[in-house]
């Protein structure tokens, strides 16, 4: 049943993306106002279309939201692969299960540890004992002086 729901979502999220499909819903909406007229803008014509749009919306939520997670679990699982066989530091594998404080002061860090190597130092890292906060947002980071960085081999 899991594996059903999940094609099923796959190809939902993929036609619900599609313009044509985002014109069809166009086209309803027009159609709906151009009966107004014909029903007297009725409490039943306006709920014709309050209550279509909602159920869509309600079941939209859970179809889009599997397909999103998957994607993003895939994605993770491509990046963590990428930074196990690359020169990128493996203590940022599983960072993706830290809280948004832990996140945002592990970002602010990173993007620190980029400002001070420049763009032609990418893979460099320093000596430092230090920069083991950069993993473990947790701790602070001591400030290395620029002299102690090595291209990581």
């Amino acid at each position: 049943m899991r594996h059903v729901f999940a094609h099923f979502a796959t190809k939902i999220s993929e036609w619900a993306g599609k313009p044509v499909t985002f014109i069809l819903a166009l086209i309803a909406v027009i159609i709906w106002a151009a009966l107004g007229p014909v029903f007297d803008y009725s409490e039943t014509w306006q709920l014709v279309i309050n209550t279509g749009t909602t159920i869509i919306t309600f079941l939209m939520v859970f179809v889009l939201q599997n397909a999103q997670t998957r994607d993003t679990r895939a994605i993770q699982a491509k990046l963590n692969e990428i930074i196990l066989t690359s020169h990128a530091e493996n203590r940022f594998i599983g960072i993706e299960n830290l809280d948004e404080e832990d996140l945002k002061h592990l970002d602010l860090l990173v993007a620190k540890a980029a400002k001070g190597r420049g763009e032609t130092e990418v893979c460099e890292i320093s000596d430092e004992p230090g920069d083991a906060s950069i993993g473990k947002p947790e701790k602070k980071k001591r400030a290395a002086p620029a002299t102690t960085s090595r291209k990581r081999k």
